[in-house]
């Protein structure tokens, strides 16, 4: 059997697309969780490219034990040395170096001959193997790249010292069949390709990316790099629970393959990820959509019914999928909660769960039915907690067709002092913030802001997800609040990024 290397690259390549950066804590606990999903590697950032993903690589260094932690780099000392590092607290880390040997980037981005790109590689790899014994080399646009030069490269860097090398479709311009030809022309033409692991990295371009690896996987590779969700760069990354699955339902076309993927923790990872970046998955994605086990034609129903194997290739249960959609209300006691939190799989401390017990019970009293997704809302937002310089403790609202919209607050501070103030504003949203920055002290700028409902129905709970640069520090935070009130709830997503600016802004001190 041979060993199929997850390659996670979530908190990388995924938190680079607009609307997807997290805090260090977020990123902390998304490992964690990856970690506990069973992914072999954990790319946690590019250490070099700011202060904020050189501590997120050294935090997540410091937590993980089983799977490797590994850091971006480009092809440069000063990236190596950065990434080094980053990691050298990790228990198992890993460089991950790049450079493009396509003609087009050659020319264009690096404006680089052959010669000069290949000698960099080797470089690259021999700095990074004499500070790490883990070495990935990635040939950036591997798939638009001169397959004789790209032969060589591969078989120097091997030389050098890589253990891994990494072809990327980097911009999803290939087809299956090209990658299939791809991957097959490297196994056959490097010499040396035994002494190392071919890696794939395909990105969802033309919708391919999923595709693209599997036929990579049947040529020969044995590292696949992803994201859960499929969040990264432009289009998106090939999706790590649909090549998980794919290679588990379809054992007849991988029957080779084995990898350590807990499949029950694919649902809970792709909630954890929605839950810290406020965008929600299509319902109709494959594996982890809210419809993605859904049947309403009556055909399918019946089906189903009889034997589920008529409409259903896979179980609910097998990638985690809660059993029980409507579990709690108002009068179900704290053993009932604390059993269905066991159930969705999540631990919290005594005090923690006392927290969130007297939460759900004033949700309780405010909605009819309680939901898993509820419950979710209440323990990640509790985990994604960090010091709280000003609480809410009352806002109120007036708006409406020909009024002024203001807003009342009463901000309670680190020292428990309560400061009231209020303010006017283009709307109840735009009062409610500039009254948080009266209070604070703080000019707050907004740059994303977004609604959703966490589950069905008119008393769902709204959960707003914002970021925000205060005080032209020159970095965002996000924040996140929720509320069967929606602008209770952007109040709280407010304050939640102002407190973990005022954190950062003592940290940087």
């Amino acid at each position: 059997m041979r060993k199929l290397v997850f390659f996670d690259t979530t908190l990388r390549d995924g938190e680079q697309a607009p609307g997807f950066s997290m805090k260090t804590e977020e990123k902390i606990r998304l490992a964690l969780q990856l970690e506990k999903l069973g992914v072999d590697v954990i790319e946690a950032g590019f250490p070099i490219s700011s202060p904020g993903d050189f501590e997120a690589v050294q935090k997540v260094s410091e937590v993980i034990t089983e799977s490797s932690v590994c850091g971006l780099s480009r092809a440069a000392r000063k990236d190596i040395e950065a990434a080094w590092e980053a990691l050298k607290g990790a228990r198992k880390p890993r460089i991950h170096t790049f450079l493009a040997t396509s003609d087009i980037h050659m020319k264009y981005k690096l404006q680089k001959s052959r010669e000069e790109v290949l000698s960099m590689a080797v470089d690259a790899v021999k700095l990074a193997v004499n500070l790490c014994p883990d070495v990935e080399f990635s040939a950036e646009d591997a798939t638009r790249s001169d397959p004789e030069f790209l032969y060589k490269v591969i078989e120097e860097v091997i030389k050098a010292g890589a253990s891994t090398v990494n072809l990327p479709d980097t911009v999803g311009y290939a087809t299956p069949e090209d990658m299939y030809s791809f991957i097959s022309g490297v196994m056959n033409n490097v010499p040396n390709i035994d002494k190392a692991v071919i890696s794939t990295h395909n990105h969802n371009d033309l919708g391919l990316g999923v595709a693209n690896a599997l036929a990579a996987i049947r040529a020969g590779a044995s590292q696949i790099e992803c994201t859960i969700n499929g969040i990264g760069e432009r289009a998106g990354n090939a999706a790590l629970e649909e090549i998980v699955m794919a290679v588990n339902v379809r054992k007849d076309r991988f029957p080779d393959v084995e990898c350590s993927i807990n499949t029950k923790e694919l649902y809970r990872t792709s909630r954890m990820l929605t839950n810290i970046t406020g965008v929600e998955v299509q319902p109709n994605k494959a594996v982890v959509g809210k419809n993605a086990f859904a049947h309403e034609a009556g055909i399918h129903q019946d089906g189903v019914l009889k034997e589920r194997t008529t409409y259903e290739i896979m179980t609910a249960e097998s990638v985690g999928f809660p059993s029980n959609a409507l579990v709690l209300g108002k009068h179900s006691g704290r053993n009932a909660f604390t059993t269905r939190l066991k159930e969705l799989g999540y631990s919290l401390s005594p005090e923690g769960l006392e927290k969130a017990f007297a939460e759900f019970k004033d949700l309780a009293d405010k909605k009819k039915e309680i939901y898993d997704e509820d419950l979710e809302a209440i323990v990640l937002g509790r985990a994604a907690e960090h010091k709280k310089y000003y609480e809410l403790e009352y806002v109120g609202f007036s708006s409406g067709t020909g009024s002024v919209p203001t807003v009342t607050m009463k901000l309670r501070r680190q020292d428990g002092s309560v400061i009231t103030d209020a303010s006017i504003g283009d709307g109840p949203v735009h009062a409610a913030f500039r009254t948080v920055e009266r209070i604070c002290g703080a000019e707050g700028r907004l740059k994303s802001y977004r609604i959703n409902a966490v589950t069905p129905g008119k008393d769902a709970q709204g959960e707003v997800t914002l970021t925000a640069e205060f005080d032209g520090a020159g970095f965002n935070v996000g924040g996140k609040g929720y509320s069967t009130d929606v602008l209770v709830a952007s109040v709280e997503a407010y304050l939640d990024a102002l407190n973990g600016y005022l954190a950062k802004k003592e940290n940087l001190k």
